[in-house]
């Protein structure tokens, strides 16, 4: 699908969402899977949650980074003295009591701290690598469940207005038999009773097309819930179930049933990343740390007014302050277990993970394969039952078949039909489960992501 066919949907999209308020009218817009994946994924809260999630993790690798820059901070006090400090000395045989210190003390001044050695800090920046890939992989993960969704969303619309024109078609031709009997009747070549019977036939479809109908408007709302479309809008697929019939044979794994793309599985080996790179991480912390020091600082000290005749002096100082661990209790050894035991239970979870995953796959190609001859099988069904039922609608119009042989043939084609396109849709599920299963967002529609073939 091209770039400017995509923009101008997603703009006439925007467009009739945003003018419905005014005019207060019902529009209809009639998009392809592919067109309904890119509003979604533009206009769907999930994704715009995994994306801020993102930004965020980005902001928190930024945080650590700082910590490897210089802090400055300002201080400032005053103190006013009530009653000064005395002190007695015995002088000449004498006591005497002298007062120490002034009414007045002004202290303010900056200080200045840079590490220059922190093993923990530097590993730090390591951990917020791999948690921003795994926001990254969360997001991607959000965008695979979301379009797996919508897929099952935009065929079961298919399937639902297929299905209500299959009745349709039922329902059409009971009235037309109805009417036959109608004619038939009014000759004098068929009874009451016929009458009513086709009649009765008719109502009796009514409630299956009115059912039809609501789970077509069903399948249009849970549609536009995942396109973030308001409820006003109609959305009407470009397509049938029986156009993608020709098409969708083409799906093939072409050999690749590999789980490298898998979200689940490549979570979790981000997760054994982490827990490694924090065993290391608690290996560090015994590392001694180095950082430097500077300090600026200005005092003054008088008597009186506190904001008057003040003689501020500077003095400074520059150093090192070194802080070996020596011993805490064991907490840090207690620590270094937990991680590495953390380690030991991911790589367990994983190797379960993909045994079961392996068994999904398996499986979905099982079902694909199975319903692929499905669809070959209902669709000879459908054909035979299509031959039956012109064959005995001639009859009927002739008298030469009863109307339960005619309902008999009518009720084997609508079931004929629905069966097939239940197959093709079942088809299409199976594949984009697949998909989503192995991590393919090309074959599902999603843009591709930094992380897509890492």
């Amino acid at each position: 699908m091209k770039f400017t066919r995509l923009t101008t949907v997603i703009f006439l999209a925007c467009g009739i969402v945003t003018g419905l308020s005014a005019q207060e009218r019902t529009d209809t817009l009639r998009l392809s899977r592919e067109e309904c994946v890119a509003i979604a994924l533009q206009d769907n809260q999930t994704i715009k949650v995994a994306d801020l999630e993102i930004k965020r993790m980005d902001y928190s690798k930024k945080e650590v980074l700082a910590n490897l820059f210089p802090s400055i901070d300002f201080t400032g006090a005053y103190q006013r003295t009530i009653e000064l400090q005395s002190m007695s000395m015995n002088m000449g045989g004498q006591s005497q009591t002298i007062k120490m210190g002034t009414d007045n003390n002004w202290n303010f001044g900056f200080s200045a701290a840079m590490p220059l050695v922190n093993a923990s800090l530097w590993k730090s920046i390591n951990l917020s690598d791999t948690q921003i890939l795994q926001a990254l992989e969360s997001a991607r993960a959000s965008k695979l469940d979301l379009v797996n969704n919508l897929n099952k969303a935009y065929y079961a619309l298919l399937l639902a207005l297929d299905s209500r024109e299959v009745i349709k078609q039922n329902y059409e031709l009971a009235k037309l038999n109805s009417e036959i009997y109608k004619k038939q009747f009014e000759a004098g070549t068929a009874s009451e009773y016929d009458v009513l019977r086709s009649a009765v036939q008719v109502t009796n479809v009514e409630p299956e097309l009115l059912q039809a109908d609501i789970s077509v408007k069903q399948c249009q709302l849970q549609l536009k819930v995942l396109m973030g479309i308001e409820n006003s809008v109609i959305v009407m697929p470009t397509i049938t179930l029986r156009d993608m019939q020709r098409d969708m044979y083409g799906y093939a794994l072409n050999g690749d049933r590999s789980l490298s793309r898998n979200t689940s599985l490549r979570s979790l080996d981000l997760s054994h990343k982490l827990a490694e790179q924090n065993v290391t991480l608690q290996k560090m912390s015994w590392i001694p740390t180095l950082s430097a020091t500077y300090n600026i600082n200005w005092n003054a000290m008088s008597n009186g007014n506190a904001l008057k005749h003040q003689n501020f002096n500077p003095y400074s100082n520059v150093g090192l302050a070194l802080q070996v661990p020596i011993f805490h209790g064991g907490s840090k050894l207690q620590k270094l277990k937990q991680a590495q035991v953390q380690v030991k239970e991911i790589e367990l979870q994983r190797e379960t993970l993909e045994n079961s995953l392996n068994m999904q796959v398996d499986l979905a190609i099982d079902n694909i394969n199975r319903q692929a001859r499905q669809i070959s099988s209902s669709e000879e069904g459908m054909k035979s039952a299509a031959k039956a039922l012109e064959i005995m609608q001639k009859s009927f119009e002739i008298g030469a078949a009863t109307y339960l042989n005619l309902r008999d043939s009518e009720m084997a084609n609508t079931t004929a039909q629905l069966s097939y396109l239940q197959s093709i849709y079942n088809y299409l599920i199976s594949t984009s489960e697949l998909d989503t299963l192995l991590g393919k967002e090309e074959a599902l529609g999603i843009p591709a992501t930094p992380l897509s073939n890492k």
